[in-house]
């Protein structure tokens, strides 16, 4: 499975320490991490990843390799800017929102526009006309939004 970790690319310690348990546990999944490949929750998600000896994709918004965060494995320059999430959220069969910068936001809209579950920790929450709407799966910790990523795409 291809999950997508979706989040800011600068973090706290806490952020971090999620977004680290949240790769290590899609890697000892069997699962390949999809991110945009820069620092934040991105590169704490592909730290734990590489940690557990798991595979993980960067798409990145420039043109060059250069810029991607040092535990990717396979770098995609993108030249594509902000552009680049509709990738991220595409080459993902469901992403794990963490955290609410309005990069996040948008991967989250696109994955809903693409049917594609998502799961959250500490991030948006949503509503239409006022009413709440349970778009987003908020769960509580890291092992608890993989299981779940894995039980709604299975």
């Amino acid at each position: 499975m291809y999950i997508g970790v979706i989040g800011s690319g600068q973090c706290d310690n806490k952020t971090a320490k999620i977004a680290y348990e949240i790769g290590r546990n899609i890697a000892k999944k069997g699962g390949i991490l999809i991110c945009g490949g820069l620092g934040g929750v991105m590169e704490a998600a592909c730290k734990g990843a590489k940690d557990a000896r798991g595979l993980s994709v960067g798409i990145l918004p420039s043109k060059t390799r250069k810029h991607a965060n040092p535990f990717i494995d396979i770098a995609i320059p993108t030249g594509m800017s902000e552009a680049r999430n509709a990738l991220v959220v595409r080459a993902s069969d469901a992403v794990i929102a963490v955290g609410e910068e309005f990069g996040t936001l948008s991967e989250i809209g696109l994955a809903l526009k693409m049917n594609k579950p998502v799961v959250g920790i500490g991030t948006w929450e949503l509503s239409k006309e006022g009413k709440p709407i349970e778009s987003i799966i908020l769960v509580k910790g890291p092992f608890e939004a993989v299981e779940e990523v894995f039980r709604l795409v299975r």
